[in-house]
C-alpha cells in the first residue's frame, strides 16, 4: 500500500484545513488508518486515528473537538477535518496504515505517506 498525503498549506490562527490521504496498490478495508504529526525538533506523535473493526475513532487530546478523521471506503482515501487551528498544530502531517486496531504506537504502522506541512500563523 502506498499513501499520498495532501492539502496541508499555510493557515491563520482559528482557520481550517482539510488533509487527505489516497491510498494505491490495495484498499483500506482491512486496515486502521492514522494521523500523525511531527512538529520542527519535536518527535512524531499521534493525532487520529479510524480503525476498521467497526469504525472507531480515536483522537489526541489536544485535538479533540477540533479536528475529524473520516474514510471513504469507495474512494480509498482518509481525510482529516482540521478546525480551529493554532500555531501549536504547525507539522509535517503524515497519514499511516496498520493491522493493529486502536493503536497510537508508530511502531504499529507499517505503511507511511510522505507528509504534509502545515503551518498555522498567530
Amino acid at each position: 500500500v502506498q499513501l499520498q498525503a495532501s492539502g496541508g498549506g499555510p493557515v491563520q490562527a482559528g482557520g481550517s484545513l482539510r488533509l487527505s490521504c489516497t491510498a494505491s496498490g490495495g484498499p483500506l478495508t482491512s486496515l486502521n488508518m492514522g494521523w500523525f504529526r511531527q512538529a520542527p525538533g519535536q518527535e512524531r506523535e499521534f493525532v487520529a486515528s479510524f480503525t476498521w473493526t467497526g469504525g472507531i475513532v480515536m483522537y489526541a487530546d489536544s485535538v479533540k473537538g477540533r479536528f475529524t478523521i473520516s474514510r471513504d471506503f469507495a474512494e480509498n482515501t482518509v481525510s482529516l477535518e482540521m478546525n480551529n487551528l493554532s500555531p501549536e498544530d504547525t507539522a509535517v502531517y503524515y497519514c499511516a496504515a496498520g493491522r493493529v486496531v486502536f493503536s497510537k504506537s508508530i511502531a504499529d504502522y507499517k505503511h507511511w505517506g510522505q507528509g504534509t506541512l502545515v503551518t498555522v500563523s498567530s
